[in-house]
């Protein structure tokens, strides 16, 4: 980020940096709130105006909803909350769920469970997608008067004296060498009473600032998982409306958390995507060719059957549950969504609680601003606080200490409130004590029904302007050519759903490779950052308006 002295200074009442449910929501609410005390002002009750109350919504997308992925199977308790008349008002519903069921999956066979766990009952929930449900929210925001500003991505913080003043936003028009172009424009600085972070898991401000202000300090590791989806066009009747579908086993290792979901968004179009822990042994795991591979099991096949697919994307998922949650506040700071580690990892949802944290910050914030003091979604999330903790010795295990929590207030088998964890990519374990090279096998790409990486990135619809900054900045890019080779097989070549990373032939040394960057690939879900073994990849904002252009995800 360079320092320049023409760059534009911006300054709101409150800013949210993120326009996914969470940030989105929080502005809405806000807007409401604020509206609502204005009104009854206004009509002579009790308290002063307001007077103009400016808020903002930083995306770093070219379009709300480009970036926006999840299943998903939404529990509409927080829209509802939001907006009663969600549906009257033309809430992108793509079905209600019209059934469920949980598989255990083996190579060539399957089981259905007679019962569905309670964490997996969707009746009265709704498949959506999410980047339809984003977009439609930014057009209720901008009628209630919140400035949504697109190709903004905030880059940096911005403190002064303890407190959080704002962010920094990136600098457009930088070639690759750092150099300017004659298109250049210095980001602004966006300022702000307060502002809620709300930019997805492992977030580039907020990764930064629990860092500076301590904010993880006494908790639990992180631990994520990374979900990889595509979007599947069926004849019409063939696939189903509003089923969903749970699975376990197949193609993971007991040791491996994870599984699959196919979801039924109308009678032409298939959700189908599999979730891969990032605390993985294995340092050939590949959440990407897990997908490929749960797409041959012959219950996905049959199902699938007669498609294409038409879409793909993926991004990380925040699993560490309660105890892994940072500390949400700090002055002139805010928390919320995925950044704030609000998922219910046992019911794999995370909208309806980043929604409702975020109405939860805007309450806060208009206290704060009624009283002119800006200093300084629980009881679903401690319920199941220990739920990821007791997979990390295989699903079988997991599975009886989720059963043990449902009946002991989401105590672990040893009643043990608070189990501890390790972040993911401590637990990777070295080539020799995994006694294998090459990851498991992967199903021989035909391009129609099981896809390479790079296929799929083309359905992502990724676009970045190649000629500026690396976006991923590999701290030593030594350690790939030797140590990490060595010792764990460039992990990064496997992890990364978008072929991001490979190991090439050094043209300056004989029998010897090199790291080979291809940033244009990059779909955002921020995978890298998290499961390097070595933590030395740390991802950047590339150029605003970059990235995927996910559409119907």
């Amino acid at each position: 980020m360079s320092a320049d002295a023409n760059r534009e200074t911006l300054e709101f009442d409150v800013q949210f940096v993120g326009a996914g449910p969470a940030g989105l929501a929080g502005a809405i609410h806000l807007a409401d709130l604020v509206a609502k005390h204005e009104q009854a002002v206004a009509a002579g009750g009790p308290g002063r105006s307001l007077g103009e109350v400016s808020i903002a919504v930083l995306e770093k997308a070219a379009r709300v909803g480009a970036h926006g992925l999840s299943g998903a199977v939404l529990d509409p308790r927080a829209l509802r909350e939001l907006m009663p008349d969600y549906r009257e008002r033309g809430c992108p519903i793509a079905s209600d769920v019209a059934g469920d069921s949980v598989h255990f999956l083996w190579p060539r066979g399957q089981f259905r469970l007679p019962v569905n766990p309670p964490m997996f009952a969707n009746h009265g929930n709704h498949i959506v997608s999410l980047g339809d449900l984003v977009a439609w929210l930014a057009q209720i925001a901008e009628a209630k008067g919140v400035f949504v500003v697109t190709e903004t991505p905030a880059a940096a913080p911005l403190v002064e004296g303890g407190r959080v003043r704002g962010v920094r936003t990136g600098d457009k028009g930088v070639d690759r060498q750092g150099g300017r172009k004659p298109n250049y424009q210095p980001g602004a600085d966006c300022l702000a009473k307060a502002t809620v972070l709300c930019e997805g898991p492992r977030g580039t401000v907020a990764k930064v600032l629990e860092r500076q202000l301590g904010l993880t300090d006494g908790r639990n590791a992180q631990v994520y998982s990374t979900g990889v989806k595509e979007l599947w066009e069926m004849p019409a009747g063939r696939a189903e409306q509003g089923r969903v579908i749970h699975t376990m086993g197949f193609p993971l290792p007991d040791e491996t958390f994870g599984g699959g979901f196919i979801y039924g968004m109308t009678d032409t179009l298939w959700s189908v995507g599999f979730v891969t822990g990032l605390d993985a042994h294995d340092p050939t795991s590949d959440p990407h060719a897990n997908l490929q591979r749960f797409k041959t099991h012959p219950f996905v096949r049959a199902l699938l059957a007669g498609g294409r697919p038409v879409a793909y994307g993926a991004k990380a998922i925040p699993e560490g549950g309660w105890w892994a949650m940072p500390r949400l506040a700090a002055d002139g700071l805010l928390l919320c969504g995925d950044t704030g580690g609000f998922l219910n990892g046992a019911r794999l949802k995370g909208i309806h609680l980043a929604m409702k944290s975020g109405m939860l910050a805007a309450e806060t914030l208009f206290e704060c601003l009624v009283n002119g003091d800006f200093a300084g979604a629980g009881q679903e999330l401690r319920a199941v606080r220990n739920f990821h903790q007791g997979f990390e010795h295989g699903m079988v295990a997991g599975m009886f200490n989720t059963a043990v929590g449902m009946v002991t207030g989401g105590r672990d088998l040893a009643l043990r409130d608070r189990v501890p964890n390790a972040a993911g990519h401590t637990r990777m374990r070295k080539l020799a004590a995994t006694g294998r090279a090459n990851g498991p096998a992967v199903p021989a790409e035909d391009g129609a029904f099981t896809l390479d990486k790079l296929a799929d990135v083309y359905l992502s619809g990724t676009m970045h302007d190649e000629d500026q900054p690396v976006h991923l900045v590999v701290a030593d890019t030594t350690v790939c050519a030797t140590r990490c080779r060595a010792e764990y097989g460039n992990p990064c070549q496997h992890f990364c759903p978008a072929k991001v990373y490979e190991m090439v032939a050094d043209p300056a040394k004989e029998g010897a490779l090199m790291l080979r960057i291809n940033a244009a690939n990059c779909v955002h879900c921020k995978t890298c950052d998290i499961a390097d073994p070595y933590q030395i990849i740390t991802w950047t904002t590339p150029e605003g308006g970059g990235g995927p252009d996910y559409k119907r995800l």
